[in-house]
Parts: structure tokens; C-alpha cells; sequence
């Protein structure tokens, strides 16, 4: 048998041993970066191919919307779009302001005298009449003052007689020597005493039936009353601040606005040719038309703070649509611009080269024209050059459209002319019939 050779088992935690280990964790981290590196190479490549697709699709789409808006003859693309012809007639011309109704008159009704209010004769809103009884004093001290003047006046006629009969007396005896010249004169005298005297009796009378007639208190002016101030059983005196009640005049009643002093002279011309100007009253949103009036008269200065300047309106008001102190926006009528080519505003455009509006031909293909605004009121805008009545207009879908685009035209319900229909054209000089002007203008200035 051969010799048995022994083997030297390394120690624990000798090199010798970590060294393949060593190697093979070597080699695992070089694979882990390896696959790190793979994988932030394969998203660097999808990230710059979705953005080089993207820039692609940008880079394209230009030259597909142009084909979209001048492709009407090479690609064939047609534009819906809706549309609406023109028309002749009338636009009136607005100056637009800011005003508050004020009532014509507005009186605090006080008593004239002292006294118990014994009774109230109105209801509080109630319309009433001038000379409508309202309430009543306590008339009883008034009668009295009354009766004892008339008493007065009576002793005094009386001892006037007497004294006159004693003059005529006098008189006798003066001629026949008995009594000196100066018992006659002062018999005479006593006697206009006395005539004095009844002068005064009298415009006693007179006050205290001027006093009883003040305990009956009556409307002053027809109008609406407000909220009772003094109930009945209360003493009241002609001292008072506050007053029974409040009576404010509705019918008629005025709007008081204001317009920029630019507009003055315009108005003025009017004023000085005898024109009437009717006035409109809108609501607070300027959207429904309160009540329809006229121009009565203007302030007699220019309000340096803002440049304005005061007119005074009246209206009817027999519906009591406007009450004192609301805010109403104010439309002044001055003029009418006849014989205009009216389109809707939706028609115009703007652009370097002005004002234009695409033009549909009858082989429904649009070109633009250059026009000339005269006139805007409302929805309507009235050209004085650039179109003529009968013109169908784009009104809906210009931005897919260039001169030369072919559309596919369509009518919207009431859109044949303009959004409000234009006045007539008349040769006559009558008052438009107009809506709310105060749209589509700023300023309320004409154009």
C-alpha cells in the first residue's frame, strides 16, 4: 500500500480561500452596471424618437391648415361657415349716458297750525288728487277763536252806531251854538275809532277761519304718498321737521343724465332747430327698454370734474315703470344715417389692411372687402362704400377663411340682414323704432 499524503486544510478566514469568491461578486456588479447602462440607453433613444414624431407632426400641421384655408381650389377642402345678406335701411344714431329718475315735485305735507291729529284720511302708497282731504286737526279751538272774533265784531258795530248817532247830534248842537267845535271833532274821531275797530274784528274773523281751514289738510299736488310719519291721536305743531307724510309726483316724471361736453354741440343744434329728441330709458342691465320720453332741457354749465354736462328728460310714466331715484341708462336719439348697407357686426373684421368683410360669391367662394362703417347701432353695422344690398356676408367661421376659400354656406334663423332689424329706408324724417342701441358702441359716441 502506498503512503498517505497529508493534506493542509487552509485556516478559517484565510486569503486563499476569498479569492474566487472575490472574483465571482466582481463580475455580478460589472453585469448590474452593464444593465443599468442598457437601460438608460434604451429610454435616451424612445425619448428623442416620440419628441423627433412630435416636432414632425408640428412641422407638418402648418402646411395642412394652410391647405385647410387656401385649399379651396387645389385640395378642394370646403369651409362651412354661416352667412347672411345685406341689406338697405335706416340706423339711428344714440348718444348713451348714465341717469337717476327724480320725481317733478316731492312735498313734505306739515300742519299748518297746532292741534290734535284726530283722523288720518289716506292709506299709505295711495294715489291721490290735488285738494284730497289727507287728515284732520282737532277743529274745535279754531271754531271757538272764530266765534268769539264774530262776537267782537258785534260790540264794535254796535257802539259804532251809537257813537255815529251821537255825531250826528253833535252836529246839531255845533250849529246852534250849544257845544264847541271841539266835542264835535272828538265825537268824530271816536266814531273812526270805532270803524277801526271793526277793521281789526274783521281780519281777526278772517284768521280764524284761515286756521280752521288749515285743521282740513289736503293733498298740495297729485301724486303717490309713502309711509304714514304721524299716526292719528298724536298733538302736532306747525313746528314739526318731519312732517305727516310725503307726497312725490310721478306722473309725469323727469331723468336726469349726463352726456361728455363733446357731444354738446350736436345736441344743442338740435335744441336751437326745435327738433324734439326722444329719450329711451333702459333698465339697470341695459338690456329691456323701461319707458320712452323726451328731451326737455339742458344744464346751463359744463361740470369741470368730469367734462359732462346735465340733461332733463320727461317721460309720462302713466305704467309707473320708473321710480324716483332709480338708475336707468339713458339712450338720446339725435340723428338717422339713411340709405346704408346694414350687415350684422358679427360680419366686420379688422387687419392691417382696415376694416373688411368676406364676401360669398355665387360659386360659393369668398373674397375679401374693404368697407366703410358709417353707422353702428346694436347688433347692426350700416357701411357707407365697400358692399352692396343683396351682398351675402360670412358671419360665422372667418377664421378658416382667405381670399379664394371655398365654403359650404348655411342661413342661421334671423340672421338675413342683421341681428336687429334695421329702420326702414324712408325718405321721410320719422323716429326709428329702434332696440337696444347701447350694444356693440363704446361710449355711447356715434360712429
Amino acid at each position: 500500500m502506498g503512503q498517505l499524503k497529508s493534506i493542509d486544510l487552509p485556516e478559517p478566514g484565510a486569503r486563499g480561500v476569498e479569492a474566487p469568491r472575490s472574483s465571482t461578486r466582481s463580475k455580478a456588479r460589472w453585469w448590474l452596471w452593464i444593465l443599468i447602462l442598457g437601460v438608460i440607453a434604451v429610454g435616451v433613444w424612445y425619448f428623442r424618437g416620440a419628441r423627433s414624431s412630435s416636432q414632425a407632426a408640428d412641422s407638418a400641421a402648418p402646411g395642412a391648415a394652410a391647405k385647410g384655408r387656401g385649399g379651396a381650389g387645389a385640395g378642394g377642402f370646403v369651409v362651412p361657415v354661416i352667412v347672411a345678406t345685406a341689406q338697405r335701411g335706416d340706423l339711428p344714431v344714440y348718444f348713451n349716458g348714465l341717469g337717476t329718475v327724480t320725481a317733478f315735485n316731492t312735498v313734505t305735507v306739515r300742519s299748518r297750525v297746532d292741534g290734535q291729529l284726530i283722523s288720518v284720511a289716506f292709506k299709505e302708497g295711495q294715489f291721490v288728487h290735488e285738494g284730497d282731504l289727507l287728515a284732520q286737526i282737532d277743529p274745535r279751538p279754531f271754531q271757538v277763536q272764530l266765534e268769539q272774533a264774530l262776537g267782537q265784531l258785534a260790540k264794535d258795530q254796535a257802539q259804532r252806531r251809537d257813537a255815529e248817532v251821537n255825531l250826528e247830534r253833535f252836529k246839531l248842537l255845533f250849529k246852534e251854538g250849544v257845544i264847541a267845535q271841539q266835542q264835535l271833532d272828538t265825537q268824530a274821531a271816536l266814531v273812526g275809532q270805532f270803524d277801526g275797530a271793526i277793521a281789526s274784528d274783521q281780519a281777526q274773523i278772517n284768521n280764524a277761519k284761515l286756521q280752521l281751514t288749515y285743521s282740513h289738510i289736503t293733498a298740495p299736488i297729485s301724486g303717490r304718498i309713502g309711509l304714514r310719519l304721524v299716526d292719528a291721536g298724536n298733538i302736532v305743531h306747525a313746528s314739526d321737521t318731519n312732517g305727516l307724510l310725503v307726497i312725490t309726483q310721478l306722473q309725469p316724471i323727469s331723468v336726469i343724465f349726463s352726456l361728455p361736453q363733446d357731444q354738446l354741440p350736436q345736441v344743442m343744434t338740435k335744441l336751437r332747430s326745435g327738433t324734439q329728441l326722444p329719450v329711451e330709458a333702459f333698465d339697470r342691465d341695459d338690456t329691456a327698454k323701461i319707458a320712452t320720453g323726451k328731451l326737455q332741457t339742458i344744464d346751463n354749465q359744463i361740470d369741470v370734474t368730469t367734462g359732462t354736462y346735465k340733461l332733463k328728460s320727461i317721460f309720462s310714466n302713466e305704467d309707473n315703470a320708473l321710480f324716483p331715484n332709480q338708475f336707468v341708462n339713458v339712450h338720446l336719439l339725435v340723428d338717422i344715417k339713411r340709405g346704408l348697407t346694414v350687415v350684422p357686426a358679427a360680419a366686420i373684421q379688422r387687419g392691417p389692411q382696415g376694416t373688411y368683410v368676406y364676401a360669398a360669391g355665387n360659386d360659393n367662394t369668398v373674397k375679401i372687402r374693404t368697407v366703410t362703417i358709417a353707422q353702428t347701432t346694436g347688433n347692426s353695422v350700416g357701411l357707407s362704400a365697400g358692399l352692396n344690398p343683396g351682398d351675402v356676408v360670412v358671419i360665422d367661421g372667418q377664421d378658416k377663411l382667405q381670399d379664394g376659400t371655398k365654403i359650404n354656406p348655411s342661413t342661421a334663423p334671423g340672421a338675413s340682414g342683421s341681428g336687429r332689424a334695421p329702420v326702414p329706408s324712408t325718405s321721410g324724417q320719422g323716429t326709428p323704432q329702434a332696440g337696444n342701441p347701447s350694444k356693440g358702441r363704446a361710449g355711447g359716441s356715434p360712429r
